[in-house]
């Protein structure tokens, strides 16, 4: 019989959850506590992805199969480094996957990225999604306004921006959000990628479906698309980029309708700085690039501005050091080897793991996650004989931490109220038939949460 395990879980994202149900599969002796500093579960599906992608936010239902099944116990509202440190797990657990995700933006550096008006594509996400931690606002003023970047985060800003409010009404945006988009001026959104047209970084249903915004033209220009840009028969060319290619040229073959809001993608275009006036963004400027082969791009010593009032870098994201724990402040990951934590040196951190995009980079389709899960919890398995056990093992022992701190957490069951809660809120929406509205605030959702509300 395999020894009894205690594993705690910092990140109650699709990454942590996978790990933990791949775990109690693989080790039926073991004991699981999940944490989050938010007071729900599901972090990036809940929080980092647009509230009209009803198929990938689907995912839930996958999850929450795997948190109801009982074997991994769930504890919201908690904040490592602070709520629980280190030195509790070690006291509490044999081990502890760190699966907190990367909720940064990567960093820009070119002239004016601090202007007003320039913004980092993480905060707004936040924003739009309800994020309990970021203001209620969001500066929705300008008109012509930039997106930085070529891949489905990039895109998934530009929708929300070019798409009009009410066409949202139908998704679990919150009261707040709906207002701010209602009351944007915006008439132009312009996404811009250093790469040409066979190098996008989008997935075929991204793309697709901003041809299905209503009242938002999608605008192409033919400079960005030599004769022969794209070559079925290429080395690496797959069937995805095979539907995105045609997708693009039939939007080049489409003319303007006449909506009143424009949507243009823009390619060979390498941001060279932010322009300004009065402290606040004017324009930006590019240099074009061309192709250089094997999927790298030079420059052409050609520049060209565009007037812009905001721009949004959606360049990547970049994860968060946590306390007591190596980390790479280059990569902004978790110093790992499949998914052992290491230190400088390279050396084995006992009890120490992580997955997800702390581990190896926000890069990856959250399918990914899985095998990566996998990994790590297959590594962590063939050490559990090594692990150190730990001097207060008991399963209600972190609650009685808990108690003496003061945490106010949520549960599973708390979880489930609130879930019952915006699903409610949904029903009683007059107008429109809504699936859920979100409740936003901290304090409101741990309140609901214990049946207080």
């Amino acid at each position: 019989m395999n020894k009894a395990l205690r594993v705690a879980i910092i990140g109650a994202g699709p990454a942590g959850i996978y790990a933990g149900n791949i775990l109690a599969g693989q080790y039926p002796e073991v004991e699981i506590d999940l944490f989050d500093q938010l007071p729900a579960p599901y972090g990036l599906i809940r929080y980092g992805v647009a509230p009209d992608h009803p198929r990938i936010k689907g995912i839930v239902n996958s999850l929450h199969e795997m948190l109801k099944s009982g074997k991994i116990r769930f504890f919201g509202n908690v904040n490592f480094g602070t709520d629980l440190h280190l030195a509790d797990i070690r006291k509490h657990y044999h081990a502890v996957i760190f699966a907190t995700g990367a909720i940064k933006d990567a960093k820009l550096n070119i002239p004016g990225i601090d202007l007003d008006g320039s913004y980092g594509a993480a905060d707004f996400v936040s924003w739009f999604d309800g994020h309990p931690d970021v203001p209620r606002t969001w500066p929705l003023e300008a008109e012509q306004v930039a997106v930085l970047g070529n891949g489905n985060v990039a895109l998934d800003v530009a929708r929300m921006l070019a798409k009009h409010a009410d066409d949202l009404l139908t998704t679990d945006i919150p009261a707040n959000v709906y207002e701010g988009l209602k009351a944007s001026p915006v008439t132009d959104v312009h996404v811009f990628g250093r790469r040409g047209p066979a190098s996008i970084k989008f997935t075929p249903i991204e793309l697709r479906e901003l041809g299905e915004v209503e009242d938002v033209d999608i605008v192409l220009y033919d400079e960005d698309f030599p004769e022969g840009w794209f070559d079925e028969d290429a080395e690496g060319v797959t069937n995805q980029h095979k539907v995105m290619a045609r997708v693009l040229e039939s939007w080049r073959e489409e003319k303007p309708s006449g909506s009143s809001r424009r949507l243009h993608l823009h390619f060979w275009h390498k941001p060279v700085a932010i322009l300004g006036e009065d402290g606040k963004v004017a324009g930006m400027k590019f240099e074009r690039t061309q192709d250089a082969g094997a999927g790298a791009v030079s420059d052409t010593g050609v520049f060209v501005n565009y007037p812009l009032q905001a721009v949004y870098r959606a360049i990547g994201y970049f994860g968060s050091e946590i306390p007591g724990v190596p980390f790479d402040d280059k990569y902004g990951v978790i110093k790992n080897d499949g998914g052992r934590v290491v230190d400088e040196h390279g050396k084995r951190v006992e009890g120490l793991y992580a997955t997800g995009w702390i581990k190896r980079g926000p890069v990856g389709l959250i399918g990914h996650t899985k095998s990566d899960a996998l990994e790590t919890v297959e590594n962590l398995v063939s050490d559990v004989a090594g692990l150190i056990d730990p001097a207060e093992p008991s399963t209600d022992a972190v609650l009685a931490t808990f108690a003496e701190r003061g945490v106010e957490f949520t549960t599973w069951e708390g979880w489930l109220k609130l879930n019952e809660h915006e699903i409610a809120l949904g029903e009683a929406f007059e107008g429109v038939n809504r699936e859920r509205v979100k409740v936003v605030a901290r304090d409101e959702q741990v309140s609901i949460s214990a049946g207080r509300k």
